[in-house]
């Protein structure tokens, strides 16, 4: 019964194959899955031991095409045609008769009978030659399973005539579970043609598919989704369970093509600013084949400096479609509105054209009509395949519907055409009202030189620029200072808004001058380094970046005191010390303050004048123990925005911050600024090259041509700024466990490495019973070039460390999970090692996470800057519980 890959199935090779189709283990799995290269390469093998040489993909085409003349002979059947047979037949319909059968359409069966003929002449399994749908790669998303397949909304009908049936199959083929907000859909394409209203609604829910590098059909709705909880994430074959997908916030996006660099906020900013063009959102809108679009995106990007392909400027466009998406019904769903993402209120704005009912994002309570190739007679807006509208339809669709009916539908379906693309108009216009300051500020950022000086200035009393958050309501200002003013914000209580100014000062305003973007430029800068240091873990004042001249941030009664932190002597310290030589380097950084008093031009204060001021703010007493926090956090800061310039090869000599009490909480957080006025900063090491507000300081005499040239400087530390936020390093924890039974403590070291941003794999293989597969693992991971630090968890004897450690050069740790019978006898297996290995051992789950961090620290600034964080939030902690202790003590 040996067979060779280009034949022709034989009778004897379709048997074996229903045999193995028949199990109820295979079943299950190809019941429902999404991506299933994995089940037909086990079919395969399962066929090679009965003789049968078959590869994965011929098998997949063969369990297609003998479920397509199952379903249509089936389908005759149920129409009252007995005479319609197959071979077969009796074994298929054992299998799937408690699945719903539907018709087919004709053109599929052709696609099928082509997949099968292309994959049987095919010389070899690993043939080059690609499946019709397929990338050539792994099973795409276009090859998964039928059992849930996602499918495309076709064209309906060539002609004029509509006509949608409802029969009792599909009706059962269909079944929506409000409570789990779980969609099934049809399973075939020629579904849509039999299928009831909430069946056509349930087809247009599309998974966002991977990005095929052609001019393939747009894999979005360009304009509006609804994204489900899945059941199952996609793009993966990890299976969630139902209840914890709720609580599961994972956004799938389509990875970088081209350069492989990642997108620079500038780059983003310049690519929201073309899609928010009406002409480009009417070209994008309903568009199939969008290739030349995205030509044109990325010519408008090349013109303003920006070197991206085409095919990157569409991954990076879905990209942030599906994150927002995902994002909103997340927090809808979750009524959680702390998840946030990058450039969220951009986006909004665009996809929020049109009114949006509160359904909008719910599957189970909008209809949605899908109709293919209709263009409506409402201007410039064509209605193509694959659109469709929010409002609900009261035309009931009927079995059998008349040419009356059809016309009464596509009547409405104008009318709501025209009254969407009114709604779409008004909108706009309101919404390029209120961004006309955020343009002008994108043309100084994203323009050539000779662009900026053409922009014309705004009148000399406007030097405090109006807050640019037009959509905010604004209370009373607050404060202003000479950069900056406050303002309250009455819809958000605790928070403030920080405008700043197109202003740069020097010597307390001794020298003043307006300098046209720095706004935009410092707001930017400030804006990435707080991120940065909230994700690291470190307390501020920061809430969101508001817009390109303001941020927002929780009100705070600062503290008036500026705390400097130097690592290299310079400046003012020189003059203050004689005798110290420029360049003289302090280990540990060495800390000062400065009480902040512009008439005396801030005097320096020791730790005992402000713990002798006993200053109050928001109801705390700046004590001994809060002038510790603030000296341990300013040298922590420091490290942390020290490591992170590294990378840029750019040394941060010293640093200049601000802390508040906010109102709410009463405690103490870094607030005010952190933008080029805070720092010096020498690339290379190198004061002559100094890029910070000192080059405006050194000026003998200030000029048109001389704040250009401190403009670039600060515009170089705005554009690396944001490099502070991304790495290259790479790195990831492999969890070995000796048994599975050992999961619930591996999931505590995956759960620690998240918190460091660490990605985590866990494996099950034992060094004892299977010493060739675990050998195998390690080279599997070797062979790829990820920096990789192994734990190995094994009780009782543990062999799966030493084997790692002696055969690797990567570091190893053991972590064994010890049990309270045997656990002071097992240790000795971890803790006693023969000579020439070196194989830590941690007992705590956490403590082997932070062992990994540690090593990627080394060469990985946000890992570091984490790790930094921890220190400094535990010492924080013990330091406020002893005060405490004391109080309640005295």
């Amino acid at each position: 019964m040996e067979s060779g890959a280009g034949k022709h199935w034989t009778e004897e090779e379709v048997k074996a194959l229903l045999s193995v189709w028949s199990e109820k283990n295979i079943r299950k799995q190809l019941h429902g899955t999404l991506r299933n290269k994995g089940i037909f390469i086990y079919i395969a093998k399962r066929l090679q031991e009965l003789g049968v040489c078959r590869d994965w993909k011929q098998c997949r085409a063969k369990y297609k095409n003998l479920k397509y003349e199952y379903r249509t002979v089936k389908y005759a059947h149920n129409s009252g045609d007995v005479t319609k047979t197959m071979k077969f037949f009796h074994d298929l319909d054992a299998i799937l008769r408690y699945e719903p059968v539907t018709q087919l359409a004709a053109e599929e069966n052709g696609r099928c009978s082509a997949t099968e003929t292309q994959l049987n002449t095919s010389p070899t399994t690993d043939s080059t030659q690609e499946m019709p749908g397929d990338t050539g790669e792994e099973d795409s998303v276009s090859n998964m399973s039928e059992d849930l397949q996602v499918a495309d909304i076709k064209k309906v009908s060539d002609s004029d005539d509509v006509t949608v049936n409802t029969t009792p199959e599909n009706r059962a083929a269909l079944h929506i579970t409000k409570e789990t907000a779980m969609t099934k859909i049809p399973e075939d394409e020629g579904d849509i043609a039999n299928s009831t209203p909430a069946a056509l609604e349930a087809t247009q829910i599309k998974k966002e598919t991977i990005d095929i590098d052609d001019d393939s059909i747009s894999t979005t709705s360009e304009d509006r989704s609804c994204t489900p909880v899945a059941k199952r994430m996609v793009g993966t074959d990890n299976h969630i369970p139902l209840e914890e997908a709720q609580n599961h916030f994972k956004v799938i996006t389509v990875n970088d093509t081209g350069a492989g660099k990642h997108w620079s906020d500038n780059e983003v900013r310049a690519l929201i600013n073309i899609w928010s063009d009406e002409k480009i959102q009417q070209m994008l809108e309903g568009a199939t084949r969008n290739k030349e679009i995205f030509e044109e995106i990325a010519r408008r990007l090349m013109k303003r400096g920006i070197d991206r392909d085409w095919k990157q400027c569409r991954t990076k466009y879905k990209n942030l479609k599906y994150e927002y998406r995902a994002l909103q019904k997340e927090n809808e769903h979750l009524g959680n509105p702390r998840r946030k993402m990058r450039f969220y209120d951009e986006v909004d704005s665009i996809l929020r054209r049109q009114p949006l009912g509160p359904s909008s994002w719910g599957c189970e309570s909008s209809s949605l009509l899908s109709v293919g190739d209709v263009t409506a007679n409402t201007g410039s807006l064509s209605i193509k395949r694959k659109t469709w509208n929010d409002e609900v339809s009261p035309v009931p669709l009927k079995k059998s519907a008349s040419e009356n009916t059809i016309l009464h539908f596509q009547k409405l379906l104008t009318e709501r055409v025209h009254t969407v693309t009114e709604g779409k108009k008004l909108l706009l216009e309101r919404l390029c009202k209120q961004e006309d300051m955020q343009d002008l500020n994108r043309t100084q950022l994203y323009a050539d030189p000779s662009a900026i000086q053409q922009v014309p200035a705004p009148a000399p009393a406007a030097v405090a620029m109006a807050p640019a958050a037009s959509d905010l309501k604004l209370g009373k200002k607050v404060n202003e200072g000479k950069t900056k003013e406050v303002y309250e914000l009455p819809d958000m209580p605790g928070c403030v808004l920080m405008q700043s100014k197109d202003q740069i000062t020097a010597g307390n305003a001794a020298r003043k001058d307006r300098m046209e973007g720095k706004a935009a430029i410092s707001n930017t800068t400030t804006s990435c380094v707080f991120q940065l240091l909230q994700e690291a873990g470190i307390k501020t004042a920061f809430v969101r970046k508001q817009s390109d001249t303001a941020f927002i941030a929780a009100h705070c009664e600062m503290i008036p005191i500026e705390w400097v932190c130097r690592r290299i002597a310079t400046g003012s310290f020189l003059k203050r010390n004689p005798g110290v030589k420029e360049g003289y380097k302090f280990y540990p950084p060495k800390i000062e303050m400065f009480y902040k008093d512009d008439a005396n031009n801030d005097p320096q204060w020791s730790e005992e004048q402000l713990i002798e001021a006993k200053f109050c703010f928001a109801g705390l007493t700046i004590g001994q123990t809060e002038v510790d926090i603030m000296a341990r956090s300013t040298q922590a800061i420091f490290e942390i925005l020290e490591k992170s310039w590294q990378p840029q090869n750019c040394t941060l000599v010293d640093l200049k911050i601000e802390f508040g009490v906010n109102i709410l909480t009463k405690e103490i957080v870094l607030a005010d600024v952190i933008d080029n006025d805070s720092w010096r900063l020498w690339p290379s090491g190198d004061r002559s090259q100094q890029k910070d507000k000192q080059s405006y300081r050194d000026l003998k005499e200030v000029t048109p041509e001389a704040l250009q040239m401190v403009k670039r400087n600060f515009e170089w530390v705005a554009e690396r700024v944001e490099l502070l936020l991304k790495t290259k390093s790479q790195g990831r924890v492999v969890v070995l466990m000796g048994s599975p039974s050992d999961l619930s403590h591996c999931e505590k070291i995956k759960k620690a490495c998240a918190t460091f941003g660490i990605p985590c794999e866990l494996r099950v293989t034992s060094a004892h019973k299977g010493p060739d597969e675990t050998l195998r693992i390690k080279a599997e991971y070797e062979g790829d070039g990820i920096p990789t630090v192994f734990v190995a968890v094994a009780g009782r004897s543990n062999g799966l460390g030493p084997v790692m450690s002696g055969n690797t050069a990567y570091p190893v740790v053991n972590c064994p999970p010890l049990s309270a019978d045997w656990g002071t006898q097992d240790v000795w297996s971890s803790l006693r090692l023969p000579s020439g290995l070196g194989c830590p051992t941690t007992l705590s789950p956490e403590g082997a996470a932070q062992f990994a961090a540690q090593i990627f620290g080394l060469n990985n600034h946000l890992v570091w800057a984490k790790l930094r964080s921890n220190m400094l939030n535990t010492w924080i902690s013990l330091k406020q519980a002893d005060k405490k202790l004391r109080e309640c003590t005295l």
